[in-house]
């Protein structure tokens, strides 16, 4: 029991490292790129107030469009690197 418990942790460690470590964008410039050809690919920048914008805590860019005054911003896509 105690050794399928300690498999069960580390598969899970494994499969934890690899989202959050091999996943993603390897720089900063990558996530920018892709946010804003994502922009111009789709031609979604003819949408009102869509933008990409760098969330430097959480390191990623963010696709979102902007709310009204009353309405916060609602976030599209994440580009973690």
């Amino acid at each position: 029991m105690k050794f399928l418990a300690l498999l069960l942790i580390i598969i899970s460690s494994i499969l934890l490292a690899y989202i959050f470590v091999f996943k993603g964008y390897k720089s900063a410039f990558e996530a920018d790129q892709a946010c804003h050809s994502l922009i111009e690919k789709n031609k979604i920048n003819y949408l009102q107030y869509i933008d990409c914008d760098h969330d430097t805590e959480t390191r990623q860019w963010i696709l979102y469009e902007s709310g009204t005054k009353n309405e916060a911003a609602k976030v599209i896509r994440r580009f973690k690197y």
